[in-house]
């Protein structure tokens, strides 16, 4: 099981992915949206922003997200590592319900490039 340790620098490598990625990657991940990734079997959420085709990690809290993110993740944490190591399809964990994605429509249309 992986670690809140492991998870947050998931997290920060995801971060790093997005500001270089190029072309609809870069487009899609150019929001100014407020973001949570809640890791269900640790119980714990990492709040922030999404801005500048970044991801800002602001603050970890015990439990479920307290306030409704524009965009919501939830996962586990090892999944959450698979994840950014490429060892897991987004689309495919998606669709299964392994990862659960909360967004407006709007935001969803933007993102499908990064799934």
């Amino acid at each position: 099981m992986a670690t809140i340790e492991e998870c947050r620098s998931a997290l920060d490598r995801l971060s790093d992915n997005l500001r270089h990625a190029n072309g609809e990657v870069r487009s899609a991940a150019a929001l100014d949206r407020t973001l949570s990734c809640h890791i269900t079997d640790l119980d714990t959420t990492f709040t922030g922003r999404l801005v500048g085709g970044r991801i800002e990690v602001r603050d970890r809290l015990d439990g479920p997200p307290r306030e409704k993110a524009e965009i919501r993740l939830a996962m586990a944490g090892d999944d959450l590592v698979a994840l950014v190591d490429g060892e897991l399809n987004f689309a495919k964990a998606w669709a299964s319900g392994r990862i659960r994605l909360e967004a407006g429509f709007r935001d969803l249309l933007r993102l499908r490039s990064l799934l």
